[in-house]
């Protein structure tokens, strides 16, 4: 299946699309050019916020063009970073919980839930960027956390259920 066929299957099957990823074998190449493309669709996500804070900043702020270089370091640099604490943090927890998963499948759970959440992403910038600060930019937020912590803990639940379609080549 495309990565965009995946993205929507996710929200509405994330179990069966993670099962899927699985069985497909261990590659961290894939993983981590999942992680990669979600967290530079994230930070794509953010350009129209970006763009309305160094306006309405003007002279008084940072250039628009520093602003993008932060946030592109942070979100193509120091977010991986986290994202494979994290992906490990999941992985111990869900061990006391009784999992039976591998290192790789809690990535691969993690990283698979940044991507398929990256349209939600796309829309809070959106949001941030053409409506700015208020009760839709919360409501969308709050909508993009129920979002990633959803779908987040099922595929990390599928993750952790089957070693075995961890194991293949």
């Amino acid at each position: 299946m495309a990565v965009s066929s995946d993205i929507i299957a996710t929200w509405r099957r994330p179990t069966g699309v993670m099962r899927r990823l699985l069985s497909m074998g261990r590659r961290e190449d894939r993983a981590l050019a999942i992680l990669i493309v979600a967290c530079l669709v994230i930070f794509i996500a953010q350009w129209p916020r970006l763009s309305r804070e160094a306006f309405l900043a003007g002279d008084a702020g940072p250039p628009l063009e520093a602003q993008l270089a932060i946030t592109f370091f942070a979100m193509l640099m120091i977010w991986p970073l986290m994202a494979y604490g994290l992906a490990g943090l999941s992985h111990l927890v869900a061990r006391l919980f009784g999992g039976r998963g591998s290192w790789y499948s809690a990535r691969l759970a993690l990283f698979w839930t940044l991507l398929a959440t990256t349209p939600a992403w796309l829309l809070h910038g959106l949001v941030a960027g053409f409506i700015g600060p208020g009760p839709a930019l919360q409501g969308v937020g709050a909508l993009v956390l129920l979002a990633f912590l959803t779908i987040w803990t099922l595929t990390l639940r599928e993750a952790e259920r089957a070693p075995e379609a961890q194991t293949a080549p």
